[in-house]
């Protein structure tokens, strides 16, 4: 007894009866597109994967209904241009979604095809990342400011592989773009749209070529392999580097107010200058302590009197420099009213209620004999300490704390380490972190292998409102050299190049950055683990990757991804060289940690294969 399992899989895709008008048409005036299936269709994602070229303002209608899909092009058909309409793998079977291929559909309005292709791929400039959906545009204007004052003329789409195919292009000289066109309208038009461009001049052209095709007998077995003419369109290996421009317009974004303490202006950039802060029913002298980011956009003012804390209103006067029409920074002035998240009142309300429960708490241990306190103590400051167990020697212990800092009493912070079996001393650097408020680090003398304790006594240090923080006590070895690998890197035919390289994790992350030596990175303490390496070439020295600029010509600085995987073991010394550029231009970063996978080809085959090994007999594609 079993129920019926209907048969084999269907793995065919749709196939395409006819096309009204019919594809490569010429003299072509209907906007409407009937394109007729024998089986049952549907088309995924047509605003995103179906592009039509030259670019359409006005959004085409395209629906599938039963076996057909039908397109209405809204915009007005120019005269002598070749249409193209770019499905992509949007087109499948209603049953089991067989994808029909990369189909395109061609028509001109003249009595001329236009058949040349332009080819390539788009990755993120900053990691070599293939990006997928970004439009592709050619110009035949070769002026720089076509590409911020005119519409595309042949467009494309990026698939899963960043790979793009901008077809129906006429004979003559292009520039390339790329562009994450927000607003819709086929240009750069907005600062915050990621784009791609090439200085060089597109020639499309074609020659003939043979290609080899693999016959699969089976999964394992190759039948035959066929050499098959073809046309092979060029160039088709263009590789364009998108980037988002850094913005340099400035103007207020908002305000907040999340604690009591402190608020927060955040602006689109930063600048140098504070903003002046005139309080309108407060006065303003004295009342803060600033803190601002490392780009000088986010400032956070803590207030320093209770009085204010306790204030759910502030009316202040703001006075800032933004970025007025003609792109220069001039005075600007703004009320603004910064109301705080939670009110006092409520604020209040609550700490009756936690003195309610303290109280019972304090009762209910009293009657049970229990040790109970008489005074209900302020909660400790809470600091947070970076000490592992287990430390590397070129690491070093950190603190950060919820709130500025009125004492850091240094005295009071104990170093020791262990020789032989006897604690000693041991000196240290206790410092503010550059650039990220209220972080501190501790600077010892690591010496590998040995033991350290970290003591704090209480009341090392107190914030602005008077909280003091617990003792802390830490102990922690150094690891031994043993432990680790040492890599030394060499970058080849780079020139005098200043590189800048980055050991990566299995995720892509920064574990170590080091600047190359005279072509020599050096890398030591490394965890034994798998790693990859990418490096970038420091066009301006500052030690950091930078972003393009599409106004003054400037490329985002160049990425390159190490093509191997690296093994660091303990104990191991590894010399590795490398000439960044004889890398292949698709090899962009290893697959391992390729974010952007490539899709995979919907098909059944797999799912008949295995039903025909159960049944016990040979499975024929």
């Amino acid at each position: 007894m079993g129920s019926p399992d209907g048969g084999w899989y269907d793995e065919t895709p749709p196939h395409i009866i006819r096309t009204v008008p019919e594809d490569m048409s010429v003299d072509v005036s209907s906007k409407k597109i009937q394109i007729f299936f024998d089986e049952y269709i549907a088309i995924e994602n047509a605003t995103e994967k179906v592009v039509v070229s030259p670019p359409q303002l006005e959004m085409p209608e395209i629906a599938a209904g039963g076996k057909v899909i039908k397109v209405t092009l809204l915009d007005s058909l120019h005269e002598n241009t070749t249409y193209t309409v770019d499905f992509s793998d949007a087109i499948s079977d209603n049953n089991e979604s067989n994808p029909l291929g990369n189909y395109t559909y061609t028509f001109s309005t003249g009595p001329v095809i236009d058949t040349l292709e332009v080819a390539g791929y788009v990755v993120e400039a900053s990691n070599m990342e293939p990006i997928k959906g970004i439009l592709v545009g050619l110009y035949s204007n070769l002026e720089d400011s076509a590409f911020t004052t005119q519409p595309m003329l042949r467009v494309s789409r990026t698939d899963s592989r960043g790979r793009f195919i901008i077809r129906g292009v006429a004979p003559g000289s292009y520039r390339i773009y790329a562009l994450d066109d927000v607003d819709g309208d086929y240009k750069l038009s907005q600062k915050s749209e990621r784009l791609a461009f090439s200085r060089d001049i597109i020639v499309p052209t074609f020659k003939d070529d043979i290609r080899q095709d693999t016959v699969w007998r089976d999964s394992l077995h190759i039948e035959t392999i066929q050499r098959v003419p073809y046309t092979h369109f060029l160039p088709d290996d263009v590789v364009l580097r998108a980037f988002t421009e850094t913005q340099t317009n400035r103007y207020f974004l908002k305000s907040e107010r999340k604690d009591p303490e402190r608020f927060t202006l955040f602006f689109s950039y930063g600048e140098g200058e504070l903003p002046q802060i005139r309080g309108l029913n407060f006065d303003e002298h004295d009342a803060f302590i600033v803190e601002s980011n490392e780009r000088c956009d986010t400032i956070t003012y803590w207030l320093r009197d209770t009085l204010l804390v306790n204030q759910d209103t502030l009316d202040i006067e703001l006075t800032y420099l933004a970025t007025d029409t003609l792109g220069q920074l001039q005075p600007q002035t703004d009320t603004l009213e910064i109301l705080a998240k939670v009110s006092y009142e409520k604020r209040q309300k609550q700490k009756e209620r936690d003195y309610e429960d303290w109280l019972k708490k304090q009762e209910k241990a009293k009657r049970r004999g229990m040790p109970y306190d008489s005074i209900m103590r302020p909660e400790p400051m809470k600091l947070t300490w970076r000490a592992p167990s287990e430390l590397d020697p070129d690491r070093n212990i950190s603190m950060s704390a919820p709130r500025p800092l009125a004492v850091a009493d240094t005295s009071k912070v104990h170093l020791y380490s262990k020789i032989d079996t006897l604690w000693y001393r041991s000196p240290y650097v206790f410092r503010e972190r550059r650039g990220v408020p209220r972080s501190y680090e501790l600077l010892g003398e690591w010496r590998p292998g040995v033991e350290y304790s970290l003591e704090v006594d209480s009341a090392a240090f107190i914030d602005i409102y008077g909280n003091t923080a617990d003792a802390f006590k830490q102990g922690f070895r150094v690891k031994s050299p043993d432990a680790y690998a040492t890599l030394m890197f060499t970058f080849e035919g780079m020139g005098d190049s200043t590189m800048v390289a980055q050991l990566l994790d299995s995720s892509d992350k920064v574990v170590k950055e080091v600047r190359a030596v005279r072509g020599v990175a050096e890398f030591f303490y490394i965890n034994p683990a798998t790693y990859y390496l990418r490096a970038f070439i420091d066009t301006n020295g500052n030690g950091k990757w930078d972003t393009g600029e599409y106004a003054t010509g400037r490329q985002a600085e160049t990425v390159f991804y190490y093509p191997k995987k690296i093994a660091c073991r303990a104990k191991w010394d590894i010399t590795l060289a490398w000439n960044p550029s004889t890398a292949g231009k698709t090899d962009f970063k290893p697959a391992e940690i390729t974010k952007q996978k490539a899709d995979k080809a919907k098909t059944v085959k797999n799912r008949n294969a295995e039903r025909a090994r159960k049944m016990g007999i040979e499975y024929t594609p």
